[in-house]
């Protein structure tokens, strides 16, 4: 396999996040301690965490939680579940294992860097761009414009990152419809489903519309427990899970006996754990719109339609790149400016960056941040 390149995100957050004082570009809801996640126990889940045994787990994951995982949808089984340490994992095995020489996949712009560098790697991609002049909508129609006959796979994600949008269902039922048609397997990346702030927003899994699609999920991001490294692919398919499983063999083997153990008590309690981070990202767009709102000269700005990360514009002369350097070296506070999320594929904006407000408390950094603003005028 080819070098792949360096994953900017990562690398960027290698030297800042843990560093920075206020991290106001989070792409995941606050987390929960080790305690507060037990107190949400039922007793079959307290026994299994004081009982549990430090050995190795089943590849496909804890039947026990492939059995919750299957209830989180309304046609997917326990037998279609196969369970990763990570989204990442399930993302880079589904591309390298799915994927050919020769083949072709359709990708969505802007994305997290992996979608598209790991399909580069190995095949043939065409990038197709949300349509940022609407809102970030997904174009259909443009998506079957660059099918081919050697078009394996479709990758979406939605709530998407960065930028926060979700189709409406009409849009999303035509997609899945489309690849059903043609024969092409659908990648959808699910990771922020569940923090919409109309409930009505949220749609169907991929996997519970489509005999063939794959439907991408995680502990980390909507469930606010990236600690955990436990995320999941759902698929009608038994080859494709089965082929998935061989390939895993080669890289985690099996996920962590004591992260499953967790994200099954999470998963018995998401009712709860959801609506707690929804209320978190109600609390917090407010104070995001009213800082927005002080400084219309420099910034665009709408609020995620899914998910807990969106994609404002910078309007400063400086530019986007200066401001995310200087406000983070000089007063502390982390964005994800626009070039972490450059295409190959696509034309990308060149003036945006990308906000969190899935973190309790982002006062300080907000007002860390209005001072370094005020300073500059």
């Amino acid at each position: 396999m080819p070098t792949l390149p360096d994953f900017r995100l990562e690398t960027y957050f290698s030297r800042w996040e843990f560093t920075a004082r206020y991290h106001l570009t989070a792409s995941d809801v606050q987390t929960f301690t080790v305690s507060e996640l037990l107190a949400l126990a039922d007793d079959d889940g307290r026994e299994r965490w004081e009982n549990l045994t430090l050995g190795y787990t089943e590849t496909y994951g804890l039947p026990a939680l492939r059995e919750e995982i299957a209830r989180t949808y309304t046609e997917v089984g326990p037998e279609h579940v196969l369970c990763f340490a990570g989204a990442e994992e399930g993302l880079y095995l589904a591309m390298r294992t799915l994927l050919e020489p020769g083949d072709h996949i359709v990708v969505i712009t802007p994305n997290y860097q992996a979608a598209e560098t790991i399909p580069l790697s190995i095949a043939e991609v065409t990038g197709v761009a949300l349509r940022e002049e609407a809102g970030w909508a997904l174009d259909v129609d443009e998506i079957e414009r660059h099918l081919r006959p050697n078009t394996r796979i479709v990758s979406v994600n939605f709530p998407n990152n960065p930028t926060g949008a979700v189709p409406d269902l009409d849009t999303w039922t035509r997609l899945i419809r489309l690849c059903d048609d043609r024969g092409i397997l659908l990648f959808s990346d699910e990771v922020y489903r569940g923090l919409e702030p109309d409930p009505a927003a949220t749609l169907p899994q991929a996997a519970d519309l489509s005999a063939s699609a794959l439907s991408l999920n995680v502990m980390s991001k909507a469930y606010g427990l990236p600690g955990l490294r436990v995320g999941w692919i759902a698929c009608h398919d038994p080859e494709i899970l089965r082929r998935l499983e061989r390939a895993k063999h080669y890289t985690s083997i099996c996920n962590s006996a004591p992260s499953e153990v967790l994200a099954l008590i999470g998963l018995r309690a998401r009712d709860t754990i959801l609506a707690r981070n929804r209320a978190v990202i109600a609390e917090n767009v407010p104070k995001f719109d009213a800082f927005f709102a002080r400084f219309p000269d420099l910034f665009e700005w709408t609020a995620p339609r899914g998910g807990c990360v969106c994609f404002p514009r910078y309007l400063g002369a400086d530019g986007v790149e200066a401001m995310c350097t200087e406000l983070v070296e000089q007063r502390g506070v982390l964005l994800l400016p626009s070039s972490i999320y450059r295409s190959e594929l696509t034309p990308t904006p060149a003036d945006r960056f990308r906000v969190g407000v899935g973190r309790r408390d982002p006062d300080e950094g907000l007002a860390a941040w209005a001072e370094f603003l005020e300073e500059r005028r």
